[in-house]
């Protein structure tokens, strides 16, 4: 997560995020909404720039959460349960219906870890041999779901394509 993120949103404006989160290219922000600047104290203008600010991000793409602060004060373990479940859309992803078991639960890894993984920490997750392992993510690069992150002759790590 990155605070205080600086975007720049359609009308070549910036804004700032309170938290960004952006795993593998996603964008996911987290809005924590103070009662007095957020409800109490606005005025007309302010709610129509909040609303346009939410519109032209959405736009570009991000997913917001908004929490409101008291939230955080009064229910700190009901945000956190949010804050989980909205990271979890990021990296818990359907995969391809034609894929094995065992080739889904290795791109399922590969999206949990979001970074390139090696083929033994995929064979002792999977418990299946390296061997086994090799051939799978070959395969995977064949589909075109894993990109070779390193290594020229022999790959070393490999990515989810994005």
């Amino acid at each position: 997560m990155y605070p205080e993120w600086e975007v720049r949103d359609f009308s070549n404006g910036y804004r700032y995020l309170d938290l960004a989160y952006m795993p593998g290219g996603a964008r996911g922000g987290i809005e924590i909404q103070g009662y007095g600047p957020h409800a109490r104290d606005l005025d007309v203008r302010r709610f129509k720039d909040l609303c346009r600010r939410h519109c032209l991000l959405a736009l570009d793409g991000w997913t917001f959460l908004p929490i409101a602060y008291p939230s955080i004060v009064d229910e700190p373990k009901q945000c956190q349960q949010l804050v989980l479940s909205f990271v979890g859309r990021f990296i818990a992803s359907d995969v391809p219906a034609t894929l094995t078991w065992l080739e889904a639960e290795a791109v399922r890894f590969t999206r949990r870890l979001l970074r390139p993984i090696t083929p033994l920490e995929l064979a002792d997750h999977l418990r299946v041999s390296d061997r086994h392992t090799r051939r799978l993510l070959h395969r995977l690069v064949e589909l075109q779901i894993l990109d070779v992150a390193s290594g020229e002759r022999r790959a070393r790590t490999y990515k989810l394509r994005l």
